[in-house]
């Protein structure tokens, strides 16, 4: 998987590496079990901080998407289920996006379509397993 850093965006570089793998595993570029760039290979490579690219893998391995093993290295975890906390933190995310968007002009029809549009990049979850 080729990783794209946007330096000049707002949003920090942890975030952007975060999000790309988080969609990389979702879209099936990174299929479960696979070994992700070492994180001094992943920095020389994309030309970032070490610190940068382990808070990135961190965040990711608190939420149960990447798992380390210290001989092998980071690889992408077996998927698994919400727990009840994480589907109500999870559904309180997308009410405020969904919130933001509409104070923002967007309709209900829009956003239907939007997440319509969206959900049509992602196989099936059996896919994953």
């Amino acid at each position: 998987m080729i990783f794209s850093i946007a330096t000049q965006s707002n949003q920090p570089i942890y975030q952007q590496l975060r999000e790309q793998i988080i969609l990389g595993i979702a879209k099936g570029d990174l299929r479960s079990g696979e070994l992700l760039p070492s994180v001094r290979q992943l920095a020389n490579e994309i030309g970032i901080n070490t610190m940068t690219i382990s808070k990135a893998y961190n965040s990711l391995k608190e939420d149960g998407l990447l798992i380390t093993d210290r001989r092998k290295g980071t690889a992408v975890a077996t998927p698994r289920t919400f727990t009840d906390s994480e589907s109500s933190t999870y559904l309180h995310q997308l009410e405020v996006q969904l919130a933001t968007a509409l104070l923002h002009g967007k309709t209900k029809e829009s956003l239907q379509q939007d997440i319509h549009t969206l959900l049509a990049q992602f196989p099936e979850r059996s896919d994953f397993e």
